[in-house]
């Protein structure tokens, strides 16, 4: 997924890659005012990954736990893992193997039977009031050609459906049938998994490789000109193939359930100013050109819910400053959900971190950010998981809501009562949830005041927990300490109640 390539003008057949700098450490420094809505996500990938392969179901769901409750306790509310790496699953799927990187064999299934990657990542991310994204690659099928492919695989029983190139093989973007069956399996997740949003990061078309054309001869020759595409329009006819499937993934998961989101995170330059008049003023591989991937238009029709472009690059690359972009973006996302992806490593690195993630919440258009890659979370890297707990999301924070999607209040919660038992102090309240109805309530924000400060649960400071149970346990601080409790629901677009409110003594 995440390469940073750039086109340089006196070497322009070569990409290059970008690499990271010196490591150092990150600076401290006060806490930078955050919102309460902000998306924070991280990438949780797991295309040439060795670890899950190592594992068995029971280490694997001890594992799983301890990533959800990492990313948790770092401020993460959106988990964005990669379900089908290779046109395979990380899930029970009848349209497409089980993974190799997950047992080591594809098609071959873990060895606990009843056990379900997906639906238990869903159920811990939500336990923690967290989301969980599906990630997948649309049309890659093997990363490497020598890769072996199960005896069920699509391929052996249309290979005519397949592409090479370089060293890879790809579904054929330009073949209606292979759109079909990647919208099914899209159907398929969101039928059967209670995910929070599917998600597509920059594999479009695949990055060019200098010298060598994409082999879509025969589908541009059986399609191009029925579709209006004459023989020079090639470049405007895979960017076709390509919204067409956008399209039709997006009226594909509104038909199952309308409430799940679809986000797409592409390269982080859509078009050079040299190549178009609107375009950043950068020198880099670009979205439109390279990729067919004309992500403007998506945002503009509506098809996607969220773009989360992928800002990798350093304040001041010579060819790609995050800064133009970050700029670029915020001016150009027509007013729609727009979230940053950061590189950490590079922001570590260059010491940049706390002075990137400020930049997001100066502008009026960013709505949060993403990390890549988040096992760097889970490993604490250069002490940059205390950071992000410590200062960055100091406060919890809650998903933007999706007010395009649905625009209202759900009732706010009934009967909040304080309980005392012989063990435990807690709250309970009622509310009666009802999954398929996504304008009700569907987990719940807890907000915590001092005596004698103001409510106002605007102000993220206040955010205690987000939790799908219409309980809460309380601390005891020794029996003195007053405070006002308050309750609001939250349905599944992320729209919040009036409040409840209640004051206790702990």
């Amino acid at each position: 997924m995440k390469k940073i390539f750039l086109l340089i003008p006196s070497l322009s057949l070569l990409w290059l890659f970008v690499a990271c700098g010196t490591a150092r450490h990150l600076p401290t420094g006060a806490t930078l005012d955050a919102p309460k809505r902000e998306f924070r996500g991280a990438w949780i990938q797991t295309v040439g990954q060795s670890r899950y392969r190592q594992m068995n179901s029971a280490a694997m769901k001890h594992y799983l736990s301890e990533v959800v409750r990492k990313l948790d306790e770092a401020g993460i509310n959106a988990v964005i893992f990669q379900v089908r790496p290779e046109a395979d699953a990380f899930y029970q799927s009848e349209l497409e193997p089980w993974s190799r990187f997950l047992t080591g064999e594809q098609g071959k299934a873990p060895d606990d039977p009843t056990f379900d990657p997906l639906t238990f990542l869903v159920d811990e991310c939500h336990k923690r009031g967290m989301e969980l994204h599906a990630w997948l690659n649309p049309y890659r099928v093997k990363t490497n050609i020598s890769n072996s492919l199960a005896a069920g695989h699509l391929y052996h029983r249309h290979p005519e459906r397949f592409v090479r190139y370089g060293n890879q093989l790809f579904f054929d973007p330009g073949l209606p049938e292979n759109r079909s069956f990647i919208c099914e399996v899209v159907r398929d997740i969101v039928t059967r998994y209670e995910v929070d949003a599917i998600h597509m990061d920059d594999y479009f078309y695949p990055y060019p490789i200098a010298g060598t054309p994409f082999p879509d001869d025969n589908s541009f020759n059986s399609y191009a000109a029925s579709q209006g595409f004459n023989a020079s329009q090639r470049g405007d006819w895979r960017r076709n193939n390509v919204n067409l499937l956008i399209q039709q993934i997006k009226y594909t998961i509104a038909g199952v359930k309308p409430w799940v989101r679809f986000g797409i995170s592409p390269f982080g330059i859509y078009r050079n100013k040299r190549n178009h008049p609107e375009g950043s003023d950068t020198n880099g591989l670009q979205n439109y050109d390279d990729l067919f991937a004309d992500i403007r238009l998506w945002v503009e029709k509506g098809w996607i819910d969220y773009n989360l472009p992928q800002l990798y690059w350093e304040r001041g690359h010579a060819a790609a400053d995050y800064t133009t972009l970050l700029q670029w973006w915020n001016d150009h996302n027509d007013g729609k959900h727009l979230y940053i992806g950061q590189d950490l490593k590079r922001s570590i690195d260059r010491q940049e971190l706390h002075a990137k993630i400020r930049m997001t919440r100066e502008m009026p258009r960013v709505h949060g950010n993403c990390y890549w890659y988040g096992y760097q979370i889970l490993e604490n890297v250069q002490g940059v998981t205390d950071t992000l707990r410590q200062t960055l999301h100091r406060s919890k924070a809650l998903i933007p809501a999706y007010t395009h999607l649905h625009e209202g209040r759900p009732e706010k919660v009934k009967k909040l009562t304080e309980v005392f038992t012989e063990e435990m102090h807690f709250l309970t309240w009622e509310h009666k949830r009802e999954p398929r109805l996504p304008e009700k309530a569907q987990k719940f924000a807890l907000y915590r005041f001092r005596k004698g400060v103001k409510i106002d649960i605007e102000r993220a400071e206040h955010l205690l927990a987000v939790t799908p149970d219409n309980f809460f346990i309380l601390p005891y601080e020794g029996g003195e300490k007053r405070y006002t409790y308050v309750v609001t629901a939250l349905d599944a677009f992320g729209n919040e109640s009036k409040v409840r409110k209640i004051k206790v003594t702990l």
